[in-house]
């Protein structure tokens, strides 16, 4: 059974396709808000906060990605949103290429912003175990003031910064971890992006040093019909860094599944 997971629904009477937004690790859905308020005056716009973080319950221990994909079917359901966009970031990306291939015929779209398709390797498990670990020992401070300026761009605007830190200090350290033991276990999902038969829109901050713009390209490669966006003066989330940027890409490729 999956948890009730907190959500905000900006619902409108239009016609256009909805949008799901699914966050990355260890944020909550308010790192969609430039988002939410661009996109919600003229469609439907739904996004929750994955168990483990936000306002959603914590399930402590190891949360798959197969487990976020199955909260967020159950919750659409619950919504009747029957076909959506779905576009995600980082682990959320990761979470919209397992909902791809758990409920491909509900898709109309994918949105992959700065993540990467393939499984992890053998040290990456080691590092994701090893942090796991850190946070549940000693909460989730040390390692936001550690890597805030690789989420997003040493350069970018004070005020972008200050959400980032206050989302990733606010997370529960048993969701953040339970999220990490689970990752480090995802199927590699290279051979799904080759038989996509929705367009899909690949999005990369030019600095992101998590998913360099070589992964992004290298998706863009292997999927059957997407368009690659790089967002200059942008690392990780370039959704925040740039809104105005990355909004006018999101919009064309709306405006092209719309149609």
């Amino acid at each position: 059974m999956s948890p009730f997971l907190a959500y905000e629904d900006k619902d409108t009477d239009s016609t256009s396709v909805p949008l799901v937004l699914v966050h990355g690790h260890p944020f909550d859905h308010t790192m969609w808000a430039p988002q939410l308020e661009a996109f919600s005056t003229a469609r439907r716009v739904v996004a929750p906060d994955l168990r483990g973080y936000g306002a959603s319950p914590v399930v402590p221990g190891r949360t798959l990605l197969s487990d976020f994909a199955q909260d967020i079917e159950a919750l659409l359901d619950d919504l009747k949103v029957e076909t959506f966009v779905l576009a995600g970031l980082s682990m959320g990306g990761q979470i919209v290429m397992e909902c791809y291939d758990r409920f491909p015929d509900r898709i109309r779209g994918l949105v992959l912003a700065d993540t990467f398709p393939a499984a992890e390797t053998a040290e990456g498990k080691k590092a994701r175990g090893a942090m796991a670990d850190r946070l549940l020992r000693e909460g989730m401070r040390g390692y936001a003031d550690e890597v805030l300026e690789k989420m997003v761009a040493p350069y970018a605007d004070a005020e972008v910064k200050a959400h980032v830190h206050r989302m990733m200090t606010a997370t529960p350290p048993e969701g953040a971890a339970a999220a990490l033991r689970g990752r480090a276990e995802r199927p590699d999902y290279r051979d799904l992006l080759t038989r996509v038969t929705v367009p899909a829109l690949v999005v990369v901050g030019a600095d992101d040093a998590y998913t360099p713009v070589s992964d992004a390209e290298a998706m863009h490669a292997t999927l059957p019909d997407s368009t690659l966006r790089v967002i200059e003066g942008a690392a990780h989330m370039p959704n925040l860094e740039r809104p105005g940027e990355f909004n006018e890409a999101l919009g064309a490729f709306l405006a092209r599944v719309d149609g």
